[in-house]
């Protein structure tokens, strides 16, 4: 019985000669979106809202109380209601607004103001169930997100 030929090994495998040594060229700049946002390398895109002074001076107002608290389940209900309140804020930037800049019918733009009110208040009570079955280190997390989200 013939034995079979042996196959050329993969390109791969095979050793390439080293050659000399090329000049690098010089990198090319980078736009200045991109710069920024790859000076942390653990950096990740996100989307933020703009919210009003008096909601800003609110929410530093409940994160200070919770995390000073001895027991941040003491204001777990103030930190829902923050936690809705920035959620109702975010869902009316992003989409209502939105959709009135596209100059949406009237009809169009009342249908979606009245599915947001149910997406807010199904939200609202999985938010509320959550969050008050939440411990203290639980707590703080959020807050710490909250923070992360405001910088």
């Amino acid at each position: 019985m013939p034995r079979s030929a042996k196959h050329p090994a993969p390109v791969s495998a095979k050793r390439v000669p080293k050659q000399a040594a090329e000049p690098k060229a010089a990198p090319k700049s980078k736009p200045k979106s991109e710069t920024k946002a790859q000076a942390r390398p653990d950096s990740k895109p996100f989307l933020r809202f703009h919210h009003s002074q008096a909601l800003r001076v609110k929410t530093l107002k409940v994160l200070l109380a919770v995390e000073a608290a001895e027991q941040a389940t003491e204001h777990a209900d103030a930190l829902t209601d923050l936690v809705l309140e920035l959620t109702d804020q975010g869902l009316d930037q992003y989409f209502l607004q939105t959709l009135k800049a596209t100059q949406a019918n009237f009809l169009v733009q009342q249908s979606a103001a009245l599915g947001m009110v149910g997406v807010n208040k199904l939200m609202g009570s999985v938010i509320r169930n959550i969050m008050g079955r939440m411990d203290d280190k639980q707590l703080l997390v959020v807050c710490g997100s909250i923070r992360q989200f405001m910088a």
